[in-house]
């Protein structure tokens, strides 16, 4: 049976399309293959020159005072005011009376005891003045130099045995010392102020009874201060103790920083176990005149020891610790290097690195040795 007419048509319409579209195809010549131009990489640069480089050990301190005293009581008696008043917080000078206990029994017993010994004089006087009356004008003298408002003076020196013997038998010798005994215990009642300083603590209060070994309180030295600096462990043997040490307020990056000096003055000779530190001593000096708080957090530069042919390179260009990325004709290349010392935003590199090296300075990231490169510092 015949086809119809009309199915042959879109038949040979097909067919002929098809054929043309192959012999288009094998008309077309292939594009010749493109290889990819590699970019090069501007990136920061330093060019390397070995020189000394001082270490730095940073840590933080906090101020405490040199010389923190406890009061306590020796004698018995009422607490009574003295030159400022006895509070926390309270400022003292030197030399002020920060507090006192009633002397007045201790007074009256103190000028009982030197009228019998002016007494036991005047009954001795007599007697020297007949067997030695070129030593009466001394022990004269004496006598009349003892008052009741003022400390008892030395006794002569008495250079004659019988002088001595007389001296003795009216107990001139025994009285004299219970007089100064008697003041040493008169002392005692007064409590001055033996530096500028502040009242740490009052554990008793004015009106109250003193007892023999009650703790009055805690007074601190803000003449003397200095900075409890603990340190890793690791970075002990880096420091220099004879260079003078940086310290400024904790926290405080700007240009209005206070800054003070110090230099240390001790250090302990056991480790924190907990902490893996070593406690240092920093001693502040005050000639700003600046003053410092006890409890103030200071950030704390030491000066550490030099290291010879070195090159500083910032944290964020090292790579495992261990290699850095330098620009050698035009190209990557990564470089082993030795590290002398890690500080907080630098590494100390003393091996690796040649002067005149060009090493990067940046962190990279998607590079490869051996891509080309270039220092943007070198871009116009």
């Amino acid at each position: 049976m015949k086809m119809p007419l009309r199915l042959l048509v879109p038949v040979a319409i097909l067919v002929g399309g098809f054929l043309s579209m192959i012999g288009l195809l094998s008309l077309r010549s292939e594009p010749e293959a493109r290889t990819p131009v590699p970019q090069t990489k501007a990136v920061f640069t330093e060019t390397v020159s070995l020189d000394e480089i001082a270490a730095d050990v940073s840590a933080l301190g906090r101020v405490i005072s040199a010389q923190p005293v406890d009061l306590y009581s020796e004698v018995s008696g009422e607490l009574m005011m003295g030159d400022v008043p006895f509070k926390p917080a309270q400022s003292f000078k030197k030399g002020d009376l920060l507090v006192r206990i009633d002397d007045r029994q201790t007074l009256y017993q103190l000028n009982s005891t030197k009228s019998e010994l002016m007494t036991a004089l005047a009954q001795v006087l007599p007697e020297i003045k007949v067997d030695f009356p070129d030593k009466y004008q001394k022990w004269q003298e004496y006598f009349d130099r003892i008052e009741f408002d003022k400390k008892v003076p030395a006794l002569p020196d008495a250079d004659n045995q019988k002088i001595k013997l007389f001296l003795s038998r009216f107990s001139v010798y025994k009285l004299y010392y219970s007089v100064k005994e008697l003041e040493l215990t008169l002392s005692k009642h007064y409590f001055y102020a033996p530096f500028d300083g502040s009242i740490l603590s009052t554990e008793m209060r004015i009106g109250s009874t003193a007892r023999s070994g009650s703790q009055i309180g805690q007074i601190l030295n803000l003449e003397s201060l200095e900075v409890e600096v603990p340190v890793p462990v690791v970075d002990v043997d880096w420091i220099d103790e004879t260079k003078p040490v940086e310290l400024t307020l904790s926290g405080d990056n700007s240009n209005k920083a206070v800054r003070y000096t110090g230099m240390i003055t001790r250090r302990a000779s056991t480790i924190d176990t907990k902490s893996q530190t070593v406690q240092l001593y920093v001693s502040v000096d005050k000639t700003d005149g600046k003053p410092l708080l006890e409890g103030t957090y200071l950030d704390v530069k030491i000066p550490g020891r030099t290291v010879n042919s070195a090159f500083e390179l910032p944290r964020r260009a090292l790579y495992e610790n261990r290699y850095v990325y330098v620009i050698n004709d035009g190209k990557f290349e990564y470089r082993e290097v030795d590290i002398a010392r890690m500080e907080t935003n630098s590494a100390i590199i003393n091996g690796g690195l040649s002067d005149g090296d060009t090493v990067v300075t940046e962190l990279l990231q998607g590079v490869a040795p051996g891509m080309p490169a270039k220092s943007r510092s070198l871009e116009s």
